[in-house]
């Protein structure tokens, strides 16, 4: 508890931080509800979005769909990259050095890094979904809707969205751990996250084997559950696989993932 204290300060205090939570959730307000909102009288047929359908992606009850839908690809890339830089920043830093010589054990203070930012991503994803709602209630106030409160599909979604940001997580601190630095990290997981699952998708379809693989690939697992919980029509969401297997690919990425981060650390980082 000391370590994940100690880091949660240091996260607390960084500035990365708040930019990266500030750049996504400008984001997911500027996708998901202004854009939508300025085009409601206009033609989406270029989007392949009936007017109905963004009504319907702007209620409140659909808030927590709201918050999965940008997870598998956007959303995820800035969590990844936020869990390279505060892993990947220590070694340029000296930091990790200090404390493997003088601090806690090294499983320790690795778990007290993982500790950190899960609680990080718990408080992320709850503040996108507020931040959504309010969004959302407002859109609906405006336009005289009549309108819910979230319901059940919500905790669905909200479950599902801490589970990819989880897997996304566990990516970028093994990132930063293999490359020992934040930019070769943030670099090869940005590069992942948006280029080459997209491009394994396009030979995909013409290659059977290929597609079948990308369904189960990290972002694959990742948009097939945001699929499956209700965040259809943005980028990164399929629907090739069914939720609960999604979910277990995405368990066993963060497993994977989070153990060899700590094995490397552990086996390899001596000093």
């Amino acid at each position: 508890m000391g370590s994940v204290k100690a880091e949660l300060l240091r996260l607390w205090k960084w500035p990365a931080t708040w930019v990266l939570i500030g750049v996504w959730l400008v984001m997911t307000l500027t996708f998901g509800y202004v854009f939508n909102y300025l085009a409601l009288d206009g033609d989406m047929s270029s989007r392949g979005l009936s007017q109905q359908q963004m009504i319907s992606a702007m209620q409140p009850e659909n808030a927590g769909a709201a918050v999965v839908r940008g997870l598998p690809m956007f959303g995820g890339a800035i969590i990844l990259v936020l869990a390279a830089l505060a892993v990947g920043s220590g070694y340029g830093w000296g930091t990790w050095k200090t404390t493997l010589t003088a601090g806690p054990r090294r499983v320790s203070a690795v778990a007290g890094t993982l500790g950190a930012l899960a609680v990080l991503v718990v408080v992320l994803v709850a503040l996108t979904f507020v931040v959504d709602l309010g969004a959302a209630i407002t859109v609906a106030w405006l336009q005289g809707w009549d309108w819910s409160l979230p319901g059940w599909a919500a905790a669905e979604a909200l479950g599902a969205s801490l589970l990819i940001a989880a897997m996304w997580t566990a990516f970028g601190v093994f990132l930063g751990v293999v490359t020992k630095g934040p930019a070769l990290a943030v670099g090869l997981g940005l590069m992942w996250a948006i280029v080459t699952e997209n491009l394994l998708r396009g030979v995909g379809a013409l290659l059977g084997p290929v597609e079948s693989l990308t369904e189960v690939l990290p972002g694959g697992s990742a948009g097939n559950l945001a699929g499956a919980v209700g965040g259809s029509g943005a980028p990164g969401v399929l629907t090739g696989v069914s939720g609960t297997t999604a979910a277990l690919f995405l368990l066993g990425y963060v497993v994977v993932f989070a153990g060899a981060a700590t094995l490397l650390k552990v086996r390899r980082d001596l000093v």
